[in-house]
This record gives C-alpha cells, sequence and structure tokens, in this order.
C-alpha cells in the first residue's frame, strides 16, 4: 500500500487536474473550487484510512476519538470503508449522526441548565427538519452535490491507488490494464 504521505502527494497532484476537469465540464468557477476543495478534504482528512490508526486518523487530534466506532465497525479495506460505491457515503453518514447526537447533547445541557427542561426527540427533529428544507433549495442542494462528488472523487483516488498498487505489487498488473 501507498504511504499516507504517497496518498497525500497524489490528491494534491490530482486536485488542480480535477479542478480543470471540473471547471470544463461546468464552465463555473465557484463549483470548481467547492469541488476541489471537497477532494482535497476527502483526500487528506476524511478518506479510506479512518478505518485505522492512519495519517487521516491522526489529523483529526483529539477530534479523532469520533471516528473509534468507525474503525472498530469496519476492518481494514473492508468494500464498506474503502469501497469506491459505499465508503464515502457511510463515512458521511456516519459523521452526520456524530453531529447530530453532539448537537442534541449540547441542545440538552443548553436546556437542562436554562430550565431545567430536557428537549424530546420531537422537537430536535424538527430543528433538523428545517435545516433539511433549506438543504432541499436549488443552490444548498446543488452545492450539497458538488461537495460530495467532491469528496467521492478524493476517496475514490485513494482507493483506485490501493488496487493499483495491489496489482503491481502481486505481480498482476496486466489484469489491471
Amino acid at each position: 500500500m501507498p504511504s499516507g504521505r504517497s496518498h497525500d502527494a497524489i490528491t494534491i497532484l490530482l486536485a488542480a487536474p480535477m479542478a480543470a476537469g471540473v471547471y470544463a465540464l461546468t464552465h463555473d468557477l465557484p463549483a470548481a473550487a467547492i469541488f476541489t476543495v471537497a477532494f482535497i478534504f476527502a483526500g487528506v482528512m476524511f478518506g479510506p484510512d479512518l478505518d485505522t490508526k492512519s495519517k487521516q486518523y491522526s489529523r483529526w487530534g483529539p477530534l479523532r476519538l469520533i471516528w473509534i466506532p468507525y474503525r472498530t465497525a469496519f476492518r481494514h479495506r473492508s468494500r464498506w470503508s474503502h469501497g469506491l460505491i459505499f465508503g464515502t457515503l457511510f463515512r458521511v453518514v456516519y459523521f452526520a449522526g456524530i453531529i447530530a447526537a453532539v448537537t442534541f447533547a449540547a441542545f440538552a445541557g443548553y436546556s437542562y441548565w436554562n430550565d431545567g427542561a430536557l428537549p424530546n426527540v420531537a422537537t430536535f427533529a424538527r430543528g433538523w427538519e428545517s435545516i433539511g428544507a433549506m438543504a432541499g433549495t436549488g443552490s444548498t442542494l446543488e452545492v450539497l452535490l458538488i461537495v460530495l462528488i467532491g469528496m467521492w472523487a478524493g476517496a475514490a483516488s485513494h482507493t483506485l491507488t490501493d488496487i493499483a498498487i495491489t496489482y503491481i505489487k502481486t505481480g498482476r498488473v496486466n489484469a489491471l490494464l
């Protein structure tokens, strides 16, 4: 497998051509910039190696603790962590779940300290519904889609590099081509 440094270098080297490709397809500079930021973020912070004690995992600093259940749930290089279809999707859903749990805990703490009443799940769900309604608007939905595609591409570059190196190291390079 390539080292974390190699994956980082590949991500950075691919960022400009990917940005140029997105701009050539869309003729939209903000879309290309959003895609590129998401691509780099996925490559260096949010990639498939969060299922191990990796460079990506370490970069989260004290927040890396949120990835321990993820590391426990998925074995390294499984289709659920490194898979081209499910890998990024599961990380996004997992991270959104963590954000929801932390938000709920913060809301509950705030409510408890201010009036002693803890929020019920229905109140919390209504708050997320309004966020979802905002995200469902045209431009916000478009930005979310660009971010998800950029993150998928950044993680895919990692997975495809792992696959290519595996084929080269095992002498099956002809099967790859």
